[in-house]
């Protein structure tokens, strides 16, 4: 059984990118640039931020985090991502999600620039990745892609059943995966909230490769999984316990325990589609930097 392990496929794609960012440095140029806004202090998103940011650090990238309190206006946000879509030296920004409530998450990732959306949220963007066109794909499904690349992962004419479907993982990753491209030319069902439970174990059972993205600790047990299928979890939850020394276990959607008793491969929570999400991200930066006409 093979561990998919998000810390050795995502640091093959960082070892890559630092080549090319001192190859450019060597050149007298700049490196990419990403800008990251935090708005609030939520825990989770602290984390999140603070892992892109060393990330970038270790690829060579330059970054800049911008935070807010929870109480800024939507007007003062939506000001400051213009100011960074108009700075000629910043290649991507994300606002990383969520947001306070009075805040239109919609209206916020559509200001960002298309050029400059390297999390691959922006309307343009997902139009284009449906399309088949060359465009910035959204980080997590990116990051899969990588990984299934990575490690060899046959998906042509391969039944590919997506559990979720989410505009950020879900349905793009149902779209990709169909796609004529390398990982790609799939035979995809996507399953959602509204599928019947018969249904969804029924075609989870059929998988060749299952992906798993709904966000409920252990959703898919040993009886849902086909013999030397692929197992790819998205799922990451905080799930308290008390003999953990920091009153809590990350738990994803897949149950590992039982899933290893069937799969071929597998994505282990933390350490899989966590980490390939942030090389998504940085690949995204690179894309966006080499897009521009502005090096410095």
């Amino acid at each position: 059984m093979l561990v998919l392990d998000g810390k050795i496929a995502s640091a093959a794609v960082k070892a890559s990118l630092l080549q090319q960012t001192q190859a450019l440095q060597a050149a007298g140029k700049r490196t990419p640039h990403l800008a990251a806004i935090l708005v609030g202090n939520n825990g989770a998103s602290e984390t999140y931020v603070a892992s892109k940011v060393k990330n970038c650090d270790e690829t060579g990238f330059g970054s800049s985090l911008i935070r807010f309190n929870d109480d800024i206006t939507e007007a003062d946000l939506l000001a400051k991502i213009q100011e960074l879509n108009d700075d000629k030296t910043v290649d991507g920004i994300l606002v990383q999600l969520p947001l306070p409530k009075h805040i239109d998450d919609e209206k916020i990732i559509e200001a960002i620039h298309p050029d400059k959306d390297v999390d691959g949220f922006h309307p343009t963007n997902i139009g284009r990745m449906v399309q088949g066109y060359d465009t910035f794909i959204p980080a997590t499904p990116y990051g899969v892609l990588l990984m299934l690349e990575y490690f060899k992962i046959e998906t042509k004419g391969k039944h590919v059943v997506v559990i979720g479907r989410s505009n950020i993982v879900g349905r793009p990753m149902s779209i990709l995966l169909s796609g004529d491209r390398p990982q790609g030319n799939a035979h995809v069902t996507l399953c959602h909230r509204f599928t019947p439970k018969e249904e969804t174990i029924k075609m989870a059972q059929q998988a060749d490769i299952l992906v798993v993205a709904v966000g409920i600790p252990n959703f898919v047990t040993a009886d849902m999984i086909k013999p030397g299928a692929v197992i790819i979890d998205v799922g990451i939850t905080r799930v308290e316990d008390a003999t953990a020394k920091k009153g809590f276990r990350i738990k994803g959607d897949v149950h590992y325990e039982e899933a290893i008793t069937k799969a071929s491969a597998i994505t282990p929570v933390p350490g899989g589609v966590g980490l390939m999400t942030i090389a998504g991200l940085l690949m995204n930066t690179m894309k966006a930097y080499e897009g521009k006409f502005y090096h410095n």
